[in-house]
């Protein structure tokens, strides 16, 4: 059978992404926004892509630490990946089941791109024992997680991946750029079309980084498709 790798690694909607609080400031007012998968969502992924009868897991002993090994069936046969973890403060082992079961189908990209998200300050209340964070921010948080036109994929790259493809061109760009060579500009254009064309569906300006350095990657995306599109007149 073969797997679509890069359908396991597809963000999840902003409506099933959950937040909760990290470290707090002394006054207990704000709190580090932290972004975590169910793992219903996950199994839910897993059937999805490889089929109810296309993976398995399994918790075998690790050092009195709750371990998982998560299985997907390939046309190769079976590949495992596995993780740990320990017990929580919400259930105890069964948290830690939980969550070995959310770090192992990391290991295959379920939710990786989550731990690419900037950490942001919120407002957070509190709860019982605990705090969490105020709905206005929550909302806030929703949105800025939505890819550009829905919340699915438009391209054939993982958002960790085309980040990563989208810095490169950011930077062979600024090289070509600065020596001049417009044929080198032409072909660099040219030949990163593809990549260029998903960024704009897929990436907010965030996934760049803070503020500043968000405005100035989306800014040089308009302009190299100015350029693109120039480049177009002048050869057509």
């Amino acid at each position: 059978m073969t797997i679509d790798f890069q359908a396991l690694k597809a963000p999840f909607p902003p409506e099933r992404i959950h937040w909760r609080v990290g470290s707090t400031n002394g006054e207990k007012t704000r709190g580090l926004a932290l972004a975590y998968i169910d793992a219903r969502d996950v199994m839910e992924r897993l059937d999805a892509v490889c089929g109810p009868e296309g993976w398995q897991c399994r918790y075998p002993h690790a050092n009195s630490k709750t371990c998982c090994e998560i299985g997907i069936l390939t046309e190769h046969g079976w590949i495992w990946r596995s993780d740990g973890a320990g017990d929580t403060d919400f259930e105890g082992a069964k948290g830690a089941f939980s969550d070995a079961f959310k770090r192992a189908a990391v290991r295959f990209g379920i939710g990786r791109y989550l731990y690419d998200l900037p950490s942001e300050w919120v407002e957070i209340e509190s709860r019982g024992r605990s705090y969490v964070i105020k709905q206005s921010a929550l909302d806030k948080l929703h949105k800025r997680i939505a890819p550009t036109g829905g919340n699915r994929l438009h391209g054939p790259l993982g958002i960790t991946e085309l980040k990563k493809k989208m810095m490169a061109f950011a930077q062979d760009l600024a090289a070509v750029q600065e020596q001049g060579d417009e044929d080198q500009l032409t072909a660099l254009l040219n030949s990163s079309k593809d990549i260029l064309d998903q960024c704009q569906r897929d990436l907010p300006a965030w996934w760049f980084g803070d503020g500043k350095d968000a405005k100035g990657a989306m800014q040089r995306i308009e302009e190299t498709r100015k350029h693109l599109q120039q480049a177009e007149s002048q050869y057509a």
